[in-house]
């Protein structure tokens, strides 16, 4: 029987992390590529600088995301650069998404807090604030949802746009609007 050197393992290990089929979600690049997209409001400037640093700063955060990042999101689950995300809200109000190991936390300016918690058992979702916890869906195994609605109701519909539409219907069947 032959002996397996050392850097055979040192390949076999490298070749089973870099080509694990782990695509992730490369938090440093994207982070880049939205600010040097963003760090001025003349499109030809960001390009030009864009063009100098993109040989450079690309590549690196390329690779500190592919080597690194992306295989620590594979192995844990988490993204160390992904797990808080700032977004501007359609309300023009500001709020901070961090990913935790059942779902979401999703903290407001003035630091309301809502969870959106996935529980695997039976696959649904559900959402706490203020101390009250309401399941929002569950999937079920032939495919569809079943959305949980104001009042207690449930209704089963498909997973696509068009089974979203039913659930909007479903929720704003007793909402009236006045017109003049």
């Amino acid at each position: 029987m032959k002996k397996f050197s050392l850097k055979v393992a040192v390949l076999l290990l490298s070749g089973s992390v870099l080509f694990s089929s782990c695509i992730g979600s490369f938090a440093l690049f994207n982070k880049y590529e939205k600010w040097q997209c963003n760090m001025t409001s003349v499109k030809i400037v960001n390009g030009i600088v864009g063009l100098i640093l993109q040989p450079i700063v690309g590549t690196v955060c390329l690779t500190v995301d592919a080597l690194v990042l992306n295989t620590i999101e594979f192995w844990s689950g988490n993204n160390p650069l992904a797990m808080n995300t700032v977004v501007e809200g359609k309300d023009g109000n500001l709020y901070t998404i961090k990913s935790t190991k059942k779902g979401y936390e999703v903290t407001d300016q003035n630091g309301a807090k809502t969870l959106f918690t996935h529980d695997a058992k039976n696959d649904s979702w559900s959402v706490s604030q203020n101390g009250k916890t309401v399941k929002m869906f569950q999937y079920n195994t032939d495919g569809t949802i079943e959305a949980n609605l104001p009042g207690g109701k449930t209704i089963t519909v498909t997973n696509d746009e068009a089974g979203l539409n039913q659930v909007k219907e479903a929720v704003f069947a007793d909402t009236y609007y006045a017109m003049r």
